[in-house]
């Protein structure tokens, strides 16, 4: 097995150097190679101290984590960071960019550690569903305290060096990378002699309850549903009250434990998955990009604003664009009062937002959008409004430029029909409030060019968005799986189920609210047809009363003036009226929240297999990017493709024919076949 690892003489002082781009992931051979390469420097009796040290842009970022789920290779990681500690000569951790995972264990493994000021150091696993594996939860309290390790493990938060240097997780900070070497070759000799050893395996680590009491109670909330934040507690509790060889074979047990399970198998695919949503099948990588420099938006509402700060956030230039005076001076008012908000949180300067600010330019003149290189229109979801605004651009727009719709549900082919360039519009549907969230769906047009389609998805990332792309249809993906989860869920309310009731069970599920909290939130009065003596649905009956939502304090939920929903008696009385108006059966008493899950949930994986069936998303991972980003799918879960899997499509199908649905084809083709989703 060939090794990235090599190592250099520096007189008595051995440098042993990974050289494993783009990160150094602590791979087999790397792994092997450092042991290699350890065992080697202890034996000559020509050294007198080691300094581990990596090339490239970071010190070990962590684990391959490519290895995971396939046959081990060994030596594992806990073999080599053994033999780092227990060595007789001291070992000093030379550390720039970022020390993650296994990268941090390693250097706790070090008897010293020198930093450049701008490196970090973290313990991330709990982000993929597990935990240190290699003495993590072990060290971190032993040398830096039980608060500290918390923060470090069950967050997965990474600290400064500074900060590391503070706590003693890090013995001195450089400012400057380039003297890094050579600092830690000279503090290497310092320590030569110096006995004994400081090991942190020796180390013992100060039981603090109301520490962790306080920890718990302060992220109940965050960690609600997840397994791998309380096995990273149980974790740090133990190093404080068990001997180190204990305790790192409980935090191996856990690891493993973690490892097996569902959820970091979920958290696992999610994170592939999201690289994986950036390839476009034909689409080369290096297919050339055009040019974005500055950015138009068509309407400043909600949308309109928010999507404008994307861009102004990292210093793209906007040209915002209404109709009206009023309503241009309030979206320009809303921005700047974000942005002021945020800076009141500590996380802007005011600096910062002055300079966003700056680079916005309110308009009323259509004109003004003739030097824009993309165009993004974000105007009512009204069809004929939008192909307008499109055949307006077509004459105003340069040549080159790229025009976007921001539709959440209407043909982006039909919209570029009305321009003479329609390899030049695509979608890019911003998910609400678009400066905050992180899900972008992509659409592609029939005949929406490929440099098109490379400069949205690689602007996407640049600002901070995850894209996914879809095809042309109702909803593209998303919004399109959306409808069946809250047409069944409405179809339980008529037979007697209650709005809070199916809330609860989606909330039980890991959904941040269920269907009826959201149309609430959204606006109940949203696709209304706005005549109040037409009553076809429970949600005409409500929108006749004026109960819109949250904005109305009165919807699906009564609400309090501070926005808390409370069961709606009337709403109970609509439904009864209705039920009763329609024709339909007594309400049934006995419907659970299993059955629940299945009638919304169920549905809504179908719908998904149908978008795979037409073609409409690429993989089904991509399904998963979407409702993870878009619509809170628990994590843990993995999206709704993934989720199937776990469940059994044979049992997905089976639930769907008991209830009546038409189920996709492929769908069954899958669970006849036994071959799930992921």
């Amino acid at each position: 097995m060939t090794t990235p690892i090599r190592s250099e003489r520096e007189g008595d002082v051995l440098v042993v150097v990974s050289d494993n781009p783009p990160v150094n992931a602590l791979g087999a051979a790397v792994r092997q190679g450092l042991l290699d390469q350890m065992t080697a420097g202890l034996a000559d009796p020509e050294v007198k101290a080691i300094v581990l040290r990596c090339n490239g842009r970071t010190f070990f970022a962590g684990a391959d984590i490519s290895e995971f789920g396939k046959p081990f290779v060994g030596p594992d990681l806990l073999e080599v960071i053994e033999r780092i500690e227990s060595g007789d000569k001291p070992v000093v951790a030379a550390i720039h960019g970022t020390a993650l995972g296994g990268g941090c264990e390693v250097a706790l493994g070090c008897h010293y550690r020198i930093a450049t000021a701008s490196a970090r150091l973290g313990t991330p696993e709990v982000k993929l569903g597990l935990l240190p594996g290699a003495g993590g939860t072990q060290r971190i309290p032993r040398i830096a305290g039980v608060a500290l390790a918390l923060e470090m493990t069950a967050l997965g938060a990474p600290i400064t060096a500074l900060k590391a240097l503070a706590v003693g997780l890090v013995d001195r900070v450089v400012e400057s990378e380039d003297s890094l070497v050579t600092e830690a070759v000279a503090f290497a000799r310092e320590v030569a002699d110096r006995r004994p050893l400081p090991r942190a395996s020796e180390k013992t680590a100060a039981p603090d309850p109301e520490a962790v009491a306080a920890f718990r109670k302060a992220n109940a909330r965050r960690f609600r549903g997840f397994e791998a934040p309380e096995a990273n507690i149980a974790c740090v509790e133990a190093a404080t009250d068990r001997p180190f060889n204990e305790g790192a074979a409980f935090e191996r047990q856990s690891f493993m434990t973690l490892m097996n399970g569902v959820q970091s198998a979920a958290q696992r695919h999610i994170f592939f998955a999201e690289r994986q949503a950036a390839r476009i099948d034909d689409v080369p990588a290096d297919t050339p990009r055009r040019a974005t420099g500055r950015v138009g938006i068509i309407g400043a509402g909600t949308m309109g604003g928010g999507i404008a700060m994307n861009f102004l956030s990292i210093g793209i230039p906007v040209t915002l664009l209404d109709m009206q005076q009023g309503a241009l001076d309030r979206g320009v008012g809303v921005v700047r009062k974000n942005y002021e908000a945020t800076a009141s949180k500590g996380r802007l300067t005011t600096a910062q937002v002055e300079a966003a600010m700056g680079i916005l330019t309110p308009t009323l003149d259509f004109a003004a959008l003739a030097d824009c290189d993309l165009v993004i229109e974000a105007v009512y979801e009204e069809m004929s409004i939008k192909k307008d605004i499109f055949a307006r651009l077509d004459a105003v727009a340069r040549p080159g430029a790229i025009l976007a719709s921001n539709t959440s549900y209407l043909n982006i082919d039909e919209i570029a029909s009305a321009t003479a360039r329609p390899q030049d519009v695509v979608g890019l549907h911003f998910f609400s409030p678009a400066n905050a969230m992180k899900l972008l769906e992509v659409v592609r047009g029939a005949a929406t060019a490929r440099d098109v389609l490379a400069t949205a998805m690689a602007l996407a990332k640049t600002i901070g968005k995850v894209a996914v792309v879809s095809g042309v249809c109702y909803g593209f993906i998303g919004n399109r799986m959306l409808a069946p989860r809250h047409i069944n869920a409405m179809k339980l309310v008529l037979e007697g189920a209650t709005p809070d009731q199916i809330d609860r069970a989606h909330v039980a599920f890991g959904m941040p609210m269920g269907p009826f909290q959201m149309e609430d939130l959204a606006g109940v009065d949203i696709g209304w047809h706005r005549d109040p003596t037409r009553i076809e649905s429970v949600r005409d009956a409500l929108n006749a009363e004026g109960r819109w939502g949250q904005k109305k304090q009165a919807g699906f939920y009564d609400y309090d003036d501070r926005r808390n929903p409370t069961p709606s008696p009337r709403v109970a009385e609509i439904i009864a009226d209705f039920r009763k108006a329609s024709g339909l059966a007594e309400p049934r008493t006995d419907i659970t929240d299993q059955e629940i899950i299945e009638r919304t949930l169920y549905p809504l994986v179908n719908e998904g297999a149908l978008i795979l069936e037409e073609g409409m998303a690429q993989r089904p991972s991509d399904i998963d990017v979407v409702w993870i980003y878009g619509y809170g799918w628990p994590v843990y879960r993995g999206g709704p493709m993934f989720w199937a899997d776990t469940v059994g499509l044979d049992k997905i199908v089976a639930s769907l024919d008991r209830n009546g649905f038409e189920v996709a084809s492929s769908l069954r083709a899958r669970a006849e076949s036994g071959q799930g989703f992921s």
